[in-house]
């Protein structure tokens, strides 16, 4: 990935407020947008915000932003949200449709943030609009890498990743991009199992594994953190994003969540990105790139307080879910889509307390080697072939919990 700070500088060179959409406007990364979005209203305007279903709190965020467009994916709330916005001049809808139209409005900056594949055909729509995204979706080029970063470049998209990691390797990159990178190291925290033995890691509970010990997020990210399957698909998403191969990337336990990244050159240095554990830190860098936003809000690191700084490598034999996305990300091809579809069936069952902790990796690793025989005729070289692909993964990795 080269920078390219044409287009998301376009409106501030004419002097005009950055107009910005909002996918997953509810989420976790969609509120921290949000908030900075309501401290900056003279350098954006609020084009259109979409969410899955709260239809109480996606009216209150249009009003306060004074958005012009507000979507639910959910067509039975839409009753409930035209309701809500009577008589404040914002147009809305619900269903698929109403998702899509948000996706294509007209904006500078597009936050990708819904959660999971539900997020890459709105994605792939706002993309196609030659827009900037602020990717916070690691579905999207984790199920569909390929595809998305080839639309992006057809397209003439900019691409400012939101994931920390992500975000911390784009800052650290020189203006020739991967050219000179000889590795990049992802930091992961090691998650709230980190220090647990296997046979305490078998009897987790969701309660246990929803208690991170540096980030608020979003249950199912939590539960990657925990299993550290997040970092495999990290490492994933970098491969597509920068266009590095998959030997030259790889992950370190680092406790302290402070460093987020370090890109190693040629010439012997290493950049690294710090920050303190706080998402509203790279949201911010993605609204304001290529310039800096002013962010008050977000608490500045203090190297003499923080310490001490300790890094550590993976267990990859009480977290093989690691071990698991780096040979799919090796084997290419349809892997990660099913690697993706599975691990978020799986998730699911866990937190409905269907499946143990260790079974969401197990269950992830059968539906691919089942894939490899009932799915090996699909490809997945287009949005319809994706979502058929992570369809049947899904189907597959429903009766491996049985």
């Amino acid at each position: 990935m080269h920078k390219n700070g044409h287009a998301a500088a376009s409106a501030e060179r004419q002097g005009m407020k950055k107009r910005v959409s909002v996918l997953g406007a509810t989420g976790t990364i969609g509120l921290n947008t949000a908030e900075l979005l309501a401290l900056n209203p003279d350098r954006f305007q609020t084009v259109a915000l979409a969410a899955n279903r709260n239809a109480a709190k996606l009216a209150e965020l249009a009003i306060m932003l004074k958005a012009e467009y507000a979507a639910l994916a959910d067509e039975r709330q839409e009753g409930e949200l035209r309701r809500l916005l009577d008589g404040t001049g914002i147009e809305c809808g619900a269903g698929p449709e109403a998702l899509m139209e948000a996706a294509r409005r007209s904006a500078d900056i597009v936050m990708a943030a819904i959660v999971g594949a539900a997020g890459l055909a709105p994605t792939l729509t706002a993309l196609r609009q030659g827009n900037v995204i602020a990717l916070a979706n690691k579905e999207c080029l984790v199920s569909a890498g390929s595809l998305f970063m080839s639309e992006a470049a057809r397209h003439k998209a900019t691409l400012i990743p939101v994931d920390s990691e992500h975000s911390a390797v784009f800052q650290s990159l020189d203006e020739v991009g991967s050219k000179h990178v000889e590795r990049i190291v992802l930091t992961a925290s090691g998650g709230p199992f980190r220090t647990w033995t296997r046979e305490q890691i078998a009897a987790a509970r969701p309660e246990d594994a929803l208690k991170h010990p540096n980030w608020t997020m979003g249950q199912k990210i939590t539960i990657d953190s925990a299993t550290l399957m997040n970092k495999g698909l990290e490492l994933i998403e970098a491969h597509h994003l920068f266009g590095v191969p998959g030997e030259q990337l790889s992950a370190i336990v680092h406790p302290q969540s402070i460093i987020h990244a370090l890109v190693y050159y040629c010439d012997g240095s290493v950049i690294a990105q710090a920050s303190l554990p706080d998402m509203r830190t790279p949201i911010a860098y993605s609204l304001g790139y290529p310039a800096r936003l002013p962010a008050d809000v977000i608490k500045r690191l203090d190297l003499a307080s923080a310490a001490t700084l300790t890094f550590e490598q993976p267990d990859e034999v009480r977290f093989p879910a690691l071990r698991l996305a780096k040979e799919v990300m090796k084997a290419g091809g349809r892997a990660s889509t099913v690697l993706n579809a599975a691990n978020e069936i799986a998730v699911e069952a866990f937190l409905g307390r269907a499946i143990s902790f260790p079974a969401i990796t197990a269950t992830v690793e059968e539906t691919l080697s089942r894939a490899e025989s009932e799915l090996a005729g699909i490809v997945p070289d287009s949005l319809e072939s994706v979502m058929h692909l992570d369809g049947r993964a899904r189907q597959i990795a429903r009766s491996v919990i049985g």
